[in-house]
């Protein structure tokens, strides 16, 4: 299977680089081709042009900036995201990256109003994520991304494809134990892939 490894974190030795790292490895050890997508290495912008905008629904010409980002993910089976929650959102980069590659006729196509989900090659997603504050902290938020996974973007994937919301939450009380054990689960669901 060809899985798009989506990651977005800046620092190198960062929790979430080891979870990128040890998701890769899996994916890997298992047999699949891994296309590893780090955007901040790969310097993604992520800022959607005027241009961009005014051309956002033109599908014989949208793809054009990020035809490549478009490409990878068009050829993938499944879509593993990585990345931190901050202020309660997607980092800048990565809503970036959804924002200009997730396009009409890319990952959805509106037609009189209403939206029908065209990214049918991908039949599994996976996102793995982790949170500074607590659980209860982040459910009376109302859990902006996990919604935006589970709601939104399942609904962009093939019909019935499974999808997995993976969250350590907590991280700034985290220990060792806690990374460790999360380190096991998100192994344990992409071993299974």
């Amino acid at each position: 299977m060809r899985i798009f490894v989506l990651y977005a974190h800046p620092v190198e030795d960062s929790f979430n680089a080891a979870v990128h790292t040890a998701a890769v490895e899996t994916l890997k050890a298992a047999g699949h081709e891994a296309d590893d997508c780090d955007l901040y290495a790969e310097g993604f912008d992520p800022v959607l042009t005027r241009a961009e905008r005014q051309g956002y629904h033109d599908t014989s010409t949208n793809r054009g900036p990020v035809a490549d980002h478009v490409d990878r993910l068009l050829r993938a089976d499944a879509l593993v995201l990585i990345y931190p929650v901050w202020n309660m959102g997607f980092p800048a980069i990565l809503k970036g990256y959804f924002d200009r590659v997730f396009l009409p006729g890319v990952s959805f196509d509106l037609t009189d109003g209403k939206v029908s989900p065209t990214l049918t090659n991908i039949k599994r997603l996976t996102a793995i994520s982790t949170y500074g504050g607590a659980r209860w902290m982040v459910w009376l938020a109302g859990d902006p991304c996990r919604k935006v996974i589970t709601r939104v973007f399942n609904r962009t994937i093939a019909p019935g494809a499974r999808v997995d919301f993976l969250a350590h939450y907590d991280m700034n009380r985290s220990t060792d134990a806690t990374r460790s054990a999360f380190l096991g689960q998100v192994q344990a669901i992409l071993r299974k892939y």
